[in-house]
Formats: structure tokens, C-alpha cells, sequence
């Protein structure tokens, strides 16, 4: 359902941001850089794992009945020669006997444990961990040392994986200082310091940042220079005479996708697209309206750039909670016993409730009762 004014619904903007933009193309990388990256095609092994016989121990190589005359080459018939783990055995190999159970004595070996060596004991035999052509990771999985290892095993030096996307951030405002206690009408930047993280949680890179004074010739050059896939711009989204945000994308010819969302806080947030294709998420500028509108409506955006679908929103026994008439509410809340415990600080300019928060919870414009199930977005720093 929309919202007022004709703004789409919280719901609605989450959809049009998943659906905004196009998959970016995968890119192959080295196996070390592929950890924690998501596979973009299965890992199907060319060979046979292992891939020859070989050794499981330390020890003789023995063929036949013991006791075994000791040689150096290649043992024939009621031979041994030493061999070490992972050593190549011949495909006719008797078995493996492993040197804690056997000794040597004038140049004959014979085993100390009654039954060893059985036939075929201790060697690797080819293609006991997998054939040629078996698929061993799936397109999608996000990828772990493990995985990276078992690619190596198969001869891979390079994985294909799905592309993250690139962002640049534009920081607008006068009245920001970055560092020190600022003065009475002055206010702490506190976007930089975290919205960089945050977009490495959410499944973006950040390539760039820029900072520009609330004019707006400033603002549509920065949105002109960012070389990045997404644009995700802080404050100047109102409509006073020091918020040139949407002049600004109108300027450079963007079309608006979300022109403001029925939602508190964050109710000015914009998407738009540029001619060129690159995507723009202007967030407001206070702190928490800018934080949930990043959780709740950038992620979208990067995951449809990065191919897979959106977090998904989960369910939570809520607490009571008053509405907004043709608004959603979105409220940090801790989750006590499986229920969500509402922040006491929730204004948007406030980060105390949210540094504690489990996640976000979505209160419909009829309110919530207590104990009534609802739904959520957990932080995606606790993921």
C-alpha cells in the first residue's frame, strides 16, 4: 500500500531498491582474495581427488607377505622400501606399513602388530574424495578457507566471483566538523567515521569520498566525479534553501525512483539513477534516519548490484508501540528472551538506542500491541 503524499510505503521502497539495478558481471580472483566472496559459478573439479595413489604414513612400501627384504628401488615380491606421506605409490602396491609398526633387522623388515598390514592399507586410493567432473561447491556459496583450499586441491588458482559493488560517498553540510567538540550550532560529523564499515557489512566497497558545502553547484559536481556503481550522499535531502540534493540529480538528469518513503525516520530518502546507469541513495542527514534508511533501503540496492536477493526481513514478538498514520515507524530495539525490547532513544538524530540495538523493528502506521508479532531488520553488524 502507499504511503502519503503519494510516497511509495517502506515496502515499496525496499522493492523498487532491489530492483533498481543490473547484476554487475563477475570477476575472477586470486584463491587467497576469493575468501568471504560469493562464488559466481559451481566448482566443478577436472581431475580425480586425489588424484594418484599415495601414502597415508610414514613407513614401508611392502608387496606381498612378510617379513620383507629392505631395497631402495621399486619393491618386488616380499619386499619393502621406506616411504613417506604422501608419496606416490605404484597402482600395483600391496599396502602401506606404517613405521610405528614394524622394525628392521639385518636389512629385513618385519611388522610388530598382528594383522598389519591388511591389503591396501594406508594408501590413498585416487578418487576417494571426489571424481573428475563432480561438483564440490555450489554457485553462490560465500566462501570460506576451506572452500579455497579444496579449489587449490583441484588445480585452481583463480574463482569466479560474484562482483562488490563500488561506492562512493558524498558528505554534504556546512555545519559539520570532523573532529573535536563542535560549537553550539555546529554538529560532529559522524558519517564518516562508520558509514565505510557499514557499506562493507551491507555488501558494498567504498572506492571514494568526497565533502561539499551546501551549495548546489558543488553537489552536482560531486555527483558528476563519483566513479562508483552506487552513490550514496548524506544530508541536503529537505526542503530548505540549504538542501540542493534533489535539484542536484535533477540537474544531472536523474530519474527519481523513490522521491521520498512513507517512513519515520527517513522520510526524505531518494533513489535515482543517472544517465549512465550509476545509482544514487540520497540518505538524510540525521544520524539515525540516515542509518536506518542505509540498513533498511541501500542493502537492497547492493544486493540486486551484487546479483542475489535482498536480506531478508524476519519476524520478532514485539512490544507496544504507537503508529503513524500512513507512515511505517522503524525503531531500534534489543532482543531480551525473543522479544523485542524498544529503545528509550529513538529521535533521528539519536545513535544511543541503535549502538545497542539487535535490530531494526517495522511498526505498521496502526501501531503494535504487546507480545504481537512483527517484523524486522536485524543489524547487519551482528549478522
Amino acid at each position: 500500500m502507499s504511503g502519503h503524499a503519494g510516497r511509495p510505503s517502506w515496502h515499496e521502497a525496499r522493492g523498487i531498491a532491489a530492483a533498481a539495478g543490473t547484476a554487475l558481471p563477475p570477476e575472477s580472483v586470486p584463491l587467497h582474495a576469493a575468501i568471504g566472496r560469493r562464488l559466481a559459478a559451481d566448482l566443478v573439479t577436472p581431475i580425480d581427488l586425489p588424484h594418484f595413489a599415495s601414502a597415508a604414513m610414514d613407513g614401508w612400501l611392502v608387496v606381498g607377505d612378510g617379513p620383507w627384504t629392505l631395497v631402495e628401488a621399486s619393491p618386488g615380491r616380499g619386499e619393502a622400501s621406506p616411504i613417506v606421506t604422501g608419496a606416490l605409490v605404484p597402482a600395483d602396491a600391496f599396502a602401506v606399513l606404517r613405521s610405528e609398526s614394524g622394525e628392521v633387522a639385518g636389512g629385513v623388515l618385519r611388522s610388530t602388530v598382528a594383522g598389519e598390514p591388511r591389503a591396501g592399507h594406508h594408501i590413498r586410493r585416487p578418487g576417494t574424495e571426489a571424481l573428475s567432473g563432480e561438483r564440490l561447491i555450489a554457485a553462490g556459496a560465500l566462501l570460506n578457507p576451506a572452500h579455497v583450499a579444496l579449489a587449490a586441491a583441484t588445480g585452481a588458482d583463480e574463482l569466479s566471483v560474484a562482483a562488490v559493488p563500488s561506492v562512493a560517498l558524498v558528505f554534504t553540510g556546512d555545519e559539520v566538523v570532523t573532529s573535536g567538540v563542535p560549537e553550539p550550532g555546529r554538529v560532529r560529523d559522524s558519517f564518516a567515521v562508520q558509514l565505510p564499515s557499514l557499506i562493507g557489512t551491507l555488501g558494498g566497497r567504498v572506492t571514494g569520498t568526497a565533502r561539499v558545502p551546501d551549495r548546489l553547484d558543488d553537489t552536482v559536481a560531486a555527483l558528476r566525479d563519483a566513479d562508483a556503481s552506487l552513490i550514496v550522499t548524506t544530508g541536503g535531502t529537505g526542503t530548505s534553501s540549504a538542501d540542493h540534493l534533489r535539484d542536484a540529480l535533477l540537474a544531472v538528469g536523474a530519474r527519481l525512483l523513490v522521491d521520498g518513503v512513507a517512513m519515520r525516520p527517513g522520510g526524505p530518502t531518494r533513489i535515482a539513477q543517472l544517465p549512465d546507469g550509476r545509482l544514487v541513495a540520497a540518505l538524510p542527514g540525521n544520524p539515525l534516519a540516515a542509518m536506518v534508511s542505509a540498513i533498511t533501503l541501500v542493502e537492497p540496492l547492493l544486493a540486486g548490484l551484487a546479483g542475489r536477493p535482498p536480506e531478508p526481513v524476519r519476524t520478532v514478538r514485539g512490544s507496544a508501540v504507537d503508529g503513524r498514520a500512513g507512515s511505517t515507524v522503524l525503531v531500534p530495539y534489543a532482543e531480551a528472551d525473543g522479544r523485542a525490547v524498544v529503545a528509550a532513544w529513538r529521535g533521528a538524530a539519536m545513535m544511543r538506542g541503535l549502538a545497542g540495538a539487535s535490530g531494526i523493528l517495522v511498526v505498521p502506521p496502526e501501531g503494535l500491541r504487546d507480545g504481537e508479532d512483527a517484523e524486522c531488520v536485524p543489524v547487519p553488524w551482528l549478522r
